[in-house]
């Protein structure tokens, strides 16, 4: 049993913290989502005598991650928890204020009754590959603001964003080769972009994005977490039997997967055999291309985490291909 919960309420410039006491009593810090705000967090964690410590936030976009990383390396339990698992504490709490160190607080108490499963961080080649794959796609989006620049620059400055794109291509060339060389010469990296290359309609970079994010299954108790950590799970909005909206895709999760997913599922939707009749299937039941798109991406990780958990090839035959 630990003794002391953390609560952390996370946004992109600060992290707000609840430390729940072994009396019961709370403890608030607010420091900066940096390196130097997790050293001081460290550092008023040890003040606090909190030896044996069970930490706990909510795995809202990307910011989490580098504190749940650091704390990890620490040798401290961390939970990365669902927000709408937040949500339902919440309202059985019945907490009406919302602000960050309430919510703080809120996680805490979440921490301390439910003792949610311990998180697992990437590796250290898992974290490299994710900063290579992010990095790769910063280039191309700079590359693809530079060519729209050129295409209405005027003619005093359409050498220098030339020369611009040049390098940028280089540079995109230069790490797309790292990022092949880095899961080539790991052969559990490598035995799992095998296993990848099996699913009809995904590339080489999509690939490397769901190793990035994804070669380590058992950090998802199931296909539908995975799903959730990229926010592609559908959020139903219904209330007693008048109010009954349309399910959208929950956005609660990593953006950056999300668009990485979306051509690839344009792809097997319109190029192989099996995303046809996917499309087909849910088209004849009346749903609209933009949720047949997004049902799509939702498959592509099920399958993905399919065929890494199980470490056999796509097969067409489970998929209608």
């Amino acid at each position: 049993m630990h003794t002391f919960h953390l609560g952390i309420d996370v946004a992109k410039a600060k992290l707000d913290c609840a430390l729940r006491r072994p009396d019961g009593k709370l403890r608030s810090k607010v420091v900066a989502n940096n390196l130097g705000g997790f050293k001081a967090l460290i550092e008023w964690l040890s003040k606090q005598g909190a030896v044996t410590l069970h930490v706990c936030l909510e795995a809202t976009g990307v910011y989490w991650e580098a504190v749940a990383e650091v704390l990890a390396a620490q040798g401290i339990t961390v939970s990365v928890v669902n927000p709408a698992q937040i949500k339902a504490f919440g309202a059985s709490r019945m907490v009406r204020t919302k602000t960050d160190k309430v919510d703080a607080q809120l996680i805490a108490g979440f921490c301390f009754e439910r003792h949610p499963e311990p998180w697992q961080a990437p590796s250290p080649n898992e974290q490299a590959l994710r900063a290579m794959v992010l990095r790769l796609e910063a280039l191309q989006t700079m590359r693809t603001q530079e060519s729209n620049r050129l295409e209405v620059a005027r003619d005093a400055v359409k050498p220098g964003i030339a020369e611009h794109i040049e390098w940028l291509d280089k540079q995109i060339d230069a790490l797309a080769k790292t990022i092949r060389d880095h899961i080539n010469d790991d052969p559990d990296l490598k035995d799992k972009q095998a296993l990848l290359d099996s699913i009809p309609g995904v590339g080489e970079r999509t690939i490397a994005t769901l190793l990035a994010f994804y070669a380590n299954v058992e950090r998802f108790g199931n296909a539908r977490q995975a799903v959730a950590f990229a926010g592609l799970d559908p959020r139903q909005h219904e209330s007693g039997s008048s109010v009954k909206g349309k399910p959208r895709m929950s956005k609660v999760g990593h953006a950056f997967l999300r668009k990485a997913l979306y051509m690839p599922a344009m792809v097997a939707l319109y190029k192989t055999t099996w995303g046809k009749r996917f499309r087909e299937r849910l088209a004849a039941a009346g749903k609209p291309p933009k949720l047949i798109i997004g049902a799509m991406m939702r498959k592509l990780v099920h399958v993905a985490f399919g065929v890494l958990k199980s470490g056999k090839m796509f097969n067409p035959a489970l998929h209608g291909g």
